[in-house]
């Protein structure tokens, strides 16, 4: 797997009503490493990560993954190229476990050898084997295996970045710490350059090797490691918002 980095170059997103949910942003997550956005609600995360895989279209600036404009690329191939998990995971019903996984090696028309030793490999590194998950179907799934389906189907085609919005938000909480956990293990092992919209301070904490803390319009008040975030704000804006979780430091 080839890991690539992501950089957004004085990006800019205005909607027609004249909305500016993000104004200059430019930041850089490296290969390799977990980069967490964080902010009060409505600050620009998830349309900062929407940008990077054309979900959203930016309006100005340029947004590169591996040294290539993503505004040069076609839009469904990019799409397919980037690893994407939701909170909501959004796994087809009437489509088996193993079925959700090959989606885009079906798309991409890799052959039936290749894709099932594909989806076997994905389970198995999850945590959940294909003999016992692989014809399952999502309502038969808590919601932790559904989550894990969703990253397994995210790494099919072995993208260069992965995008997470909100990827455990809708575990329960003991679960989502495992999840964590578990998914950390996971992107270390791979190598796997992750651009993450979290909530969840202490959960950025945990997982995030860098925070950058947006505010209204995508602002970036800082960008550093969690000890350095949680330590030493920046400004008044980002202790401010740290106050609202209590001590995340340690």
């Amino acid at each position: 797997m080839d890991h690539a980095g992501i950089a957004f170059d004085h990006v800019r997103k205005e909607y027609p009503d004249g909305t500016v949910a993000v104004g200059d942003l430019s930041l850089t997550v490296t290969p390799g490493e977990v980069l967490c956005l964080v902010g009060p609600s409505g600050c620009g995360k998830s349309t900062t990560l929407r940008m990077v895989n054309r979900l959203v279209e930016p309006s100005g600036g340029i947004i590169t993954v591996d040294g290539a404009d993503v505004m040069s690329q076609d839009p469904v191939k990019l799409r397919r190229s980037i690893g994407y998990v939701i909170q909501h995971v959004g796994l087809f019903p009437h489509r088996t476990v193993a079925q959700n996984v090959a989606t885009v090696p079906g798309l991409l028309k890799w052959d039936k050898d290749r894709t099932r030793a594909r989806v076997e490999e994905l389970l198995d590194l999850v945590g959940l084997p294909h003999a016992t998950y692989g014809n399952r179907y999502p309502h038969e799934l808590s919601g932790g295996e559904r989550q894990r389906v969703g990253v397994a189907r995210a790494l099919a085609v072995e993208p260069p970045v992965m995008l997470m919005d909100e990827p455990f938000g809708a575990v329960d909480p003991q679960g989502r710490r495992r999840l964590q956990q578990e998914f950390l293990e996971l992107q270390r092992q791979l190598g796997l350059t992750v651009m993450m919209v979290t909530h969840d301070m202490r959960e950025a904490v945990i997982l995030g090797d860098r925070l950058a803390v947006l505010s209204k319009g995508g602002e970036l008040e800082q960008l550093g490691t969690p000890d350095e975030v949680t330590e030493a704000p920046a400004n008044d804006f980002v202790a401010d918002f740290l106050a609202d979780f209590g001590t995340v430091a340690g």
